[in-house]
């Protein structure tokens, strides 16, 4: 198999010139030694792709290697897509690729190691109870992840849609400085394409509807996406709520009447104890509200997103609070409980339901993935 890198086309212009982080390949003795070989005691999860083992190298330096399940044609093409996407990728708030190795048929990614593990640990998983994540942290996460999807969206050449933008693919380093991960389901967009049709493949609640029915996968799928994982920040809450054996609702058919209401005290997550900056809070509120509009033209660009979370516009801030969405407290078009019941029995690849489990019931599951 040979892999095609072009580490310098995907660079944003303004990246030039600044010190670039740097791959390589790596051999399998030197990550069965690094990762004790594949030791049970070092891994960290597992998911659809493998498993994810914590390792250290000669230089003492953290890595996360994450290992091919079964080798096939279809697992070797996907491990060559994310491989050539991480490869491109520059930004502080993108997980970044430390190496690969490709030796007979094991295919491995290396990583920097995150010691925070990844946002969904601290919301609901092993960390949730030690409140770690004050509102200051949260800001930060969302702001940094934010302008990394922007990176994706608007300065790689080409474009890159991420297509599973949720909270275990946000992960935390020493300083909770947020890196997007997981670029095993990126899809590259030509030039002059609006979208591309694919089959579906993500984690149900956070897809966006016309992706979710139609496969048709565009930059405005991430930000539905993100737009969930805002009000999953904010509120603490998931994506998607039982309420009964037959009944669930999304995050944001409950949180939408409240925020109509102004009700953005009850919209808090509780293990705040009401430490937040009101202002901001609303602010992200609104624009996941927004960013999560069943109807993809209202949503807004991910480069509009940042300046909003910033709160660099006052204009645009008062123009986000007078929206029509926030003008009727249930909007039928919002709704999107019953569709993403249809389409639940239709995504082959969810890994939501017994990988999300996993990822809250022990140290580490998934969270290097």
């Amino acid at each position: 198999m040979a892999f095609i890198f072009c580490c310098g086309r995907g660079s944003d212009r303004k990246d030039r010139g600044k010190k670039q982080p740097t791959w390589r390949v790596f051999s399998l003795k030197e990550l069965h030694a690094a990762t004790n070989n594949f030791n049970y005691d070092n891994k960290l999860g597992e998911g659809g792709f493998g498993s994810v083992y914590w390792g250290q190298l000669w230089d003492g330096s953290q890595i996360a290697a994450k290992r091919l399940k079964v080798w096939s044609n279809k697992a070797d093409m996907e491990f060559s897509v994310e491989v050539e996407i991480l490869a491109r990728v520059r930004h502080k708030n993108l997980l970044s690729l430390r190496g690969y190795c490709a030796e007979g048929q094991e295919r491995l990614i290396v990583y920097d190691y995150m010691p925070n593990l990844s946002l969904l640990s601290h919301l609901h998983g092993q960390h949730s109870a030690e409140c770690q994540l004050d509102w200051n942290r949260r800001m930060n996460i969302v702001i940094g992840s934010a302008e990394g999807i922007a990176y994706l969206h608007h300065h790689s050449t080409p474009h890159i849609i991420h297509r599973d933008i949720k909270a275990s693919n946000v992960l935390l380093d020493s300083n909770f400085v947020a890196q997007v991960a997981d670029f095993g389901f990126a899809k590259l967009i030509p030039d002059g394409a609006t979208h591309v049709t694919t089959r579906v493949k993500g984690t149900l609640g956070y897809l966006a509807p016309e992706y979710a029915m139609l496969g048709k996968a565009s930059e405005s799928c991430d930000v539905y996406s993100f737009g969930i994982l805002l009000l999953e920040l904010a509120s603490g809450r998931k994506p998607i709520e039982k309420l009964s054996a037959t009944l669930k609702r999304t995050i944001s058919d409950w949180a939408l009447p409240l925020a109509c209401e102004k009700k953005f005290e009850e919209l808090a997550d509780p293990k705040l104890n009401g430490s937040y900056v009101e202002d901001e809070l609303k602010r992200v509120i609104l624009v996941g509200l927004l960013c999560a509009h069943s109807r993809p033209e209202k949503r807004p660009t991910m480069l509009e997103v940042v300046e909003l979370l910033k709160g660099e516009s006052k204009e645009k801030l008062a123009k986000l609070e007078d929206d029509e969405l926030f003008k009727n407290p249930q909007p039928a078009d919002h709704k999107n409980g019953a569709a993403m019941e249809e389409i639940s029995d239709s995504i082959s690849e969810e890994k939501s339901s017994k990988e999300e489990l996993k990822e809250e019931a022990g140290p580490g599951v998934a969270e290097q993935l």
